[in-house]
């Protein structure tokens, strides 16, 4: 696994993502980009829903690039070295679930669209896991 991709890469992958992902965000909350292509199709209608679910995408994304960026050691992890890599790991197991979920979604964008990236950024986020 390690010679496939190195650990730079995959983290540098990983936070490119993650960063286009909140920008994503953010454009579902300004209404550029349509609201029932996320959260597989189920949030038609309720625009207090939308902004909950579109704030705690944007936290836990944030969340997410704090444990990458430590990880790769853009931010200093000192004693929460053992949290960063129990959290590299959550991530691995969160993306795989978002597959799951996305090949699961009724809308076809997420289908054919999201399910490959989020299988790619899975990979990724297990190199990232695998290394000490």
């Amino acid at each position: 696994m390690k010679k496939l991709i190195s650990i730079n890469l995959a983290g540098n992958l990983l936070l490119i993502a993650l960063g286009l992902l909140i920008i994503f965000h953010i454009l579902v909350l300004l209404h550029i980009v349509p609201a029932d292509i996320v959260w597989g199709g189920q949030n038609k209608g309720s625009a207090t829903n939308l902004l909950t679910l579109e704030i705690i995408a944007l936290f836990v994304t944030l969340v997410f690039v704090i444990f990458i960026a430590a990880k790769m050691n853009y931010i200093k992890a000192g004693k929460f070295k053992t949290a960063v890599n129990i959290g590299v790991w959550i991530i691995f197991v969160f993306l795989i679930l978002n597959t799951v979920g996305n090949l699961a979604s009724a809308v076809s964008f997420e289908n054919m669209i999201f399910a490959p990236i989020t299988l790619g950024l899975a990979f990724c986020a297990l190199r990232l896991a695998i290394e000490k």
